[in-house]
């Protein structure tokens, strides 16, 4: 995977880290732990689910992504649009 921090998270004081297995990604404000994506498969292709760490609740829709890239950039879309931004 090869996602990088999109711009709207920068202005919010946000960073996008990859996880050590490269599996997941997770999203910092502050230097706070607070999002974690996780590209799934579904329906032969990807959807990302969104979970909050300080609860676990999860805020991921039901999109499909042709790809887990593509799952994640939607991934944090969906989070974007979530968090009114």
């Amino acid at each position: 995977m090869a996602v990088s921090t999109p711009e709207w998270l920068t202005r919010h004081d946000g960073e996008l880290r990859i996880s050590k297995d490269g599996r997941s990604y997770s999203v910092y404000f502050g230097g706070q732990l607070r999002y974690v994506l996780v590209p799934v498969p579904a329906k032969g292709k990807y959807s990302c689910r969104i979970t909050e760490t300080i609860n676990g609740r999860r805020l991921d829709g039901d999109k499909i992504y042709p790809s887990s890239d593509a799952a994640v950039q939607g991934g944090l879309e969906e989070l974007r649009e979530k968090l009114g931004w």
